[in-house]
């Protein structure tokens, strides 16, 4: 029974993600229509065509390869400049010659009734929103997902009060966990207790744990004055020096970097919240996001090295929606959670799903939706400078010429997604 529930959260997360997926490529097409430009195909997945139903002018359909989707805008490429309307009949190198192969491959579609019509002829705002609104569907999605697990079950969230106070200063891959001659924590040295609430350090006031985190890492081996409410008082307790340890990275935390550590755990309650709550958790996950990407194309290669060499996997690493799909189903699986924590739990990854798809598609590199964006203002920017200086109107950006940049960045994409699947198989990062 615990293996089909397992299958049965998989599929029905996967399925989630590719219905968010669809509604990315949704967010392309609505507006690509207000617009009118010519969009002959919708499809969910890659490859050979499961089903498809044509509707006027556009076809929509599912294909055989589940891992994304597009949507056919008409004109993407603008015409070659020596002969408009008309594509160059000759190349004078091979990336030029690519540019001009994907201009015919795109006119041969293109008939005089089309003009007006065509993306590259839409200015530059309409280009903006019809690209930008896929991924800002994801972050739409993440909203309401994360608004909704907050209002409906909550978040978990550390508080300003001490549950716990660690005696000594213990390694944390030590094997013996005892106290015994090992020096007391600069906590435990400084007379806090748990039910203490922290109300400042070193003198300046917090409201938050994540106040207190930041000032405790940032304080080194240095003097801490730590101030605490107890009941019917506030006391500022005995000065210590916090202790430099290794922790892991607030934005990577594969990484560990030098902090100060102090010695306590806080009370951890589960909140609801409502929107500006979820604004400040997605902003939180969009830093922790952004770092990611940066190190993306260099813990895919560990990854796949790991897998290679059988090292163990990177659990903060990046997975694929194979991996995600299995996570998904542990946590539909696993007995050591309540029924409304599964749910919660699960829909809290796809919320993150969503955030990761827009922040990803927003990287401004073709074939991404921001390499589209950042061509869209490049284009705005230079007939602005052309119009001031009183030069002629430069046109719409070719970015049939930065094809090989998009070839590049293809490539890196299906070499990741291969590696991440395999490993995702092979060698999966597990919950519980």
């Amino acid at each position: 029974m615990e293996l089909v529930i397992y299958i049965a959260g998989a599929v029905v997360f996967f399925g989630l993600v590719m219905a968010s997926i669809g509604l990315h490529e949704i967010g392309h097409l609505v507006p690509g229509k207000l617009f009118d430009v010519k969009t002959t195909e919708y499809f969910v997945g890659f490859g050979r065509t499961l089903w498809s139903r044509r509707r006027g002018e556009t076809e929509y359909g599912v294909k055989a390869v589940p891992v994304g989707g597009y949507v056919r805008l008409v004109g993407m490429f603008p015409p070659a400049k020596n002969r408009p309307g008309e594509v160059r009949a000759y190349s004078t190198g091979p990336f030029r010659a690519l540019a001009d192969n994907a201009r015919a491959a795109e006119w041969s579609a293109i008939h005089p009734e089309d003009e007006g019509r065509l993306f590259y002829q839409k200015p530059f705002w309409q280009k903006l929103i019809i690209m930008a609104s896929g991924p800002a569907m994801n972050i739409l999605l993440a909203f309401l997902i994360l608004l909704g697990v907050s209002v409906s079950y909550g978040v978990y969230r550390s508080q300003l009060t001490i549950s716990s106070v660690q005696e000594c200063i213990v390694a944390a891959n030590a094997a013996d966990k005892s106290c015994e001659g090992k020096p007391p924590t600069p906590a435990a040295q400084s007379g806090i207790q748990p039910g203490d609430k922290i109300v400042a350090f070193n003198g300046m006031p917090v409201s938050s744990w994540d106040d207190v985190s930041r000032l405790i890492r940032a304080n080194l081996d240095h003097p801490a004055l730590v101030t605490v409410e107890r009941p019917g008082q506030r006391i500022d307790l005995k000065p210590v020096n916090t202790v430099i340890t290794g922790v892991p990275d607030r934005y990577d935390p594969s990484r560990r970097v030098a902090a100060g550590f102090f010695g306590v755990e806080p009370e951890v309650v589960r909140e609801r919240g409502g929107p500006v709550a979820v604004i400040g958790d997605m902003w939180q996950m969009t830093k922790q996001t952004v770092v990611a990407l940066g190190y993306f194309p260099v813990k895919v290669y560990y990854t796949a090295y790991n897998l290679v060499t059988g090292k163990p996997r990177d659990v903060y690493g990046p997975m694929s929606i194979v991996g995600a799909s299995r996570a998904a189903g542990e946590i539909a699986s696993t007995n050591q959670i309540s029924a409304a924590a599964k749910v919660a739990s699960m829909f809290t990854v796809l919320g993150a799903v969503n955030l990761f798809v827009a922040l990803f598609n927003f990287v401004p590199l073709l074939p991404l939706d921001g390499g589209h964006v950042a061509a869209a203002f490049y284009e705005a920017v230079r007939r602005t400078i052309a119009r001031l200086l009183g030069r002629p109107d430069p046109g719409p950006v070719d970015t049939a010429k930065l094809l090989p940049v998009a070839y590049v960045v293809g490539g890196v994409i299906l070499i990741s997604g291969v590696v991440l699947i395999l490993a995702d198989i092979i060698d999966p990062i597990r919950l519980f």
